[in-house]
C-alpha cells in the first residue's frame, strides 16, 4: 500500500474518538483496501456558506466526531479572531433527530467550551430555526446546528449562524475553512461537559428557551389572527423530523384545534422508515399526511421537513382530492396576505432569481418594496438586513425550494411560523367565503398566470461550455420571444436588446437570466464541477375575461413546453 496514504490513516486513526469509525478504517486498512482508503482521504470535506453536509463514515471526506471536532476548533478559533467578546457571548448548539446529531452536538460543545467560550446546547432535539432564533435572543456571537435537513438518512451536516443570526456568507465561509484546514494539523481542545459545567462554561437550554421561542410566535405583529381560525382544519406531519411538538403547540396557540398529525411520522426517526426521501418535494413524501387528510376531510395537509425549516402543503380541491402547492404559489399567497396587514413601515419582501417574478408584481402593485438575491437564504436574509430602514421594516421573503421567512424574529426560514401565516391566511379566506384557489385566481387575473418549471439537463463530457457559448454568441431570441433583456452575473452587467448596459447589484455568480417579450424568462446556471445544467423558466398568460383558471393553465403548459423544447434544442451539444 502506498506509505503515504497508510501514514495518513494511522494518523487519523490515533486521533478518531468513535469507536465505530475506527473499527470501519482498521478494516479497511487490515485488508489493504487501497482503493477505498484513497477515496476516503483523497480530500477534506468541504466547509461552504451551507456549512457541512456529507455523508456519514470514517476519514477526513466523510461527516463523522473527528471531522465535527476539527471543524469547530476552526470555526471556534475564527470566531475569537474576528467577533468582540466571542467567548463570553457564546455560541448556540442544537441538533436534529438524525443518528449521529447528539453525539456531534455534544462533540462541538466539548471543544468550544475547552476554547473558552462559552456554550449554550439545546438539551433535546431542536428545530433548526429555534437555534437562528436563539443566536439573536441571546446574542450569541454564532450558532451552530447538527443536521441534514431533508437528505437521505444515511447524511447529516453542521450549519454555521453568525453573530447577526443568519447563515454565514463569504468571506466569513473560506475565513472558517482556513481555520479548518490549520485546526486539523493540531491537538483538538476538549473538555468533558460536566467540568464545562461546573465551570459555568455549558448553559443547557431546557424547556423554558422552547417555550420563549413560542412565546416569540404567539406575540409576532405579523402573526396576528384576523379572522376566526375555527373554518380551518389541518393534517399535518414530521415527517420523522423535530417539527411535531412546535407545530402542534404553536397552531394551537393561534387558536387552530381541528389538527391532526400522522401518528407514525410523529416522532423523530433517523431511519426515515416511510419515506423514500424525507423531502416534502419529493414524489411520494406527502403521501401519509394526504391520506391523513382524506381521513378527517381536512383543509389542508401540511409538512414541515425533518427539521422545520421548509413547509408543505397540499389544498383540498372542489373534488375532494388535494393537490400541492408549488413553493411559489405559497410564496405569492404569504406575501400577499402578509402585505395587506402590514403597517406602513413594514413592507420590504424578498426573493430569489429562481423564484417566480410574481411576488414582485403583487409587491408594486400594493406599494411595497421587493428585493431579489442570489438562491438561498444566506442571501435574502443578510441582503434583507442590511435593506431593513426606520420607514421601510422587512416583512417576508421565500424561495420556491419550500422556504419561508415571516417577520424578522427569525433571520432563517422557518418552516414553523409559515404554518401559522399560512393557516390564517386561510381562516381569513374562509371568513370570505373565498378558497385558496379562489385567491390565486384572483392574483392571476390581475398579474397573469404565471408557470415556472426546472430542468437538469446532463451534458457529455465533449459538451462545449455551456456559459462560455451562450457569452459569445448571445441569443436575440428564444423560441420565438424576442430577448429585452440579459443579466450576466458573472459581469454583474444588465445588456438591454438596444446594447445599453446597466450594473446588476448582485454578488458575481456563474448564471445568465434572459427576459424575454410576454414576461417569459429563462435562467441558465451552468455547472463549474460537473457536464450538468439547470434551466428555470418562467412564462407568464394574461386571464381573460372569457379565461377559467383551467384554460389558463393549459395554454401555460403548452406554451410552457414549447418554450422548453425550443430552449433547449437551441443549446450546444
Amino acid at each position: 500500500m502506498n506509505i503515504h496514504l497508510q501514514h495518513q490513516v494511522n494518523q487519523w486513526l490515533q486521533q478518531d474518538p468513535d469507536p465505530s469509525t475506527q473499527a470501519q478504517l482498521q478494516t479497511l486498512l487490515d485488508n489493504q483496501d487501497e482503493t477505498a482508503l484513497t477515496t476516503m482521504f483523497s480530500g477534506r470535506l468541504s466547509f461552504g456558506t451551507a456549512g457541512l453536509r456529507g455523508i456519514v463514515g470514517p476519514g477526513p471526506m466523510a461527516m463523522n466526531r473527528l471531522v465535527v471536532r476539527q471543524t469547530t476548533a476552526g470555526l471556534g478559533a475564527y470566531l475569537i479572531s474576528q467577533i468582540s467578546y466571542a467567548a463570553t457571548r457564546g455560541v448556540i448548539i442544537g441538533y436534529d433527530g438524525r443518528h449521529d446529531s447528539y453525539v456531534f452536538a455534544h462533540d462541538a460543545a466539548s471543544v468550544l467550551t475547552a476554547m473558552g467560550i462559552t456554550v449554550r446546547l439545546t438539551t433535546q432535539v431542536a428545530a433548526t430555526p429555534l437555534v437562528a432564533f436563539g443566536v439573536k435572543h441571546f446574542n450569541a456571537a454564532a450558532g451552530i446546528v447538527i443536521t441534514a435537513s431533508h437528505n437521505p438518512p444515511q447524511y447529516n451536516g453542521y450549519k454555521v449562524y453568525w453573530e447577526n443570526g443568519a447563515q454565514i456568507i463569504p468571506p466569513h465561509d473560506s475565513g472558517i475553512a482556513a481555520r479548518i484546514t490549520q485546526a486539523a494539523t493540531q491537538a483538538i481542545p476538549f473538555m468533558e461537559l460536566s467540568a464545562a459545567k461546573a465551570q459555568d462554561k455549558l448553559i443547557w437550554l431546557k424547556d423554558d428557551f422552547y417555550q420563549t421561542y413560542r412565546q416569540g410566535v404567539q406575540s409576532a405583529s405579523e402573526l396576528q389572527q384576523h379572522a376566526d381560525p375555527k373554518g380551518v382544519s389541518l393534517a399535518y406531519t414530521a415527517m420523522h423530523g423535530v417539527g411535531a411538538n412546535m407545530a402542534e403547540a404553536v397552531l394551537h396557540d393561534a387558536g387552530f384545534k381541528q389538527v391532526y398529525s400522522v401518528a407514525a411520522q410523529r416522532e423523530p426517526d433517523g431511519d426515515f422508515p416511510t419515506v423514500n426521501f424525507p423531502n416534502p418535494e419529493e414524489k411520494g413524501a406527502m403521501d401519509l399526511v394526504i391520506a391523513e387528510a382524506k381521513k378527517h376531510q381536512t383543509m389542508l395537509a401540511c409538512a414541515n421537513d425533518p427539521d422545520a425549516d421548509r413547509f408543505a402543503v397540499a389544498v383540498r380541491t372542489a373534488g375532494n382530492n388535494y393537490k400541492m402547492l408549488t413553493g411559489d404559489q405559497v410564496g405569492v399567497l404569504l406575501g400577499e396576505y402578509l402585505l395587506t396587514h402590514a403597517p406602513a413601515h413594514q413592507r420590504l419582501v424578498g426573493t430569489t432569481i429562481v423564484s417566480s417574478s410574481l411576488l414582485s408584481k403583487v409587491a408594486q402593485s400594493l406599494h411595497a418594496s421587493c428585493y431579489t438575491t442570489l438562491t438561498g437564504f444566506k442571501w435574502l436574509m443578510n441582503i434583507g438586513i442590511n435593506k431593513c430602514e426606520a420607514d421601510n421594516q422587512f416583512l417576508f421573503a421565500y424561495e420556491e425550494a419550500l422556504g419561508y421567512t415571516v417577520g424578522s424574529m427569525v433571520w432563517d426560514k422557518d418552516g414553523l411560523s409559515a404554518l401559522v401565516a399560512f393557516a390564517q391566511l386561510c381562516a381569513e379566506l374562509t371568513e370570505k367565503g373565498q378558497t385558496v384557489w379562489d385567491k390565486l385566481e384572483q392574483i392571476y387575473r390581475q398579474h397573469g398566470f404565471h408557470l415556472n418549471a426546472q430542468v437538469s439537463i446532463a451534458l457529455k463530457p465533449d459538451t462545449p461550455n455551456i456559459g462560455e457559448h451562450l457569452r459569445q454568441y448571445p441569443p436575440t431570441t428564444i423560441a420565438d420571444y424576442a430577448v429585452l433583456s440579459c443579466d450576466d452575473l458573472s459581469q454583474s452587467l444588465r445588456t438591454f436588446a438596444n446594447g445599453a448596459t446597466a450594473v446588476i447589484d448582485l454578488p458575481k455568480s456563474d448564471v445568465l437570466i434572459y427576459c424575454l417579450e410576454n414576461g417569459a424568462r429563462v435562467i441558465v446556471r451552468p455547472s463549474g464541477t460537473e457536464p450538468k445544467i439547470k434551466c428555470y423558466y418562467e412564462v407568464v398568460e394574461t386571464m381573460n375575461v372569457t379565461d377559467t383558471w383551467e384554460s389558463a393553465q393549459q395554454r401555460a403548459e403548452q406554451a410552457m413546453t414549447l418554450f422548453i423544447s425550443a430552449h433547449q434544442a437551441s443549446l450546444p451539444n
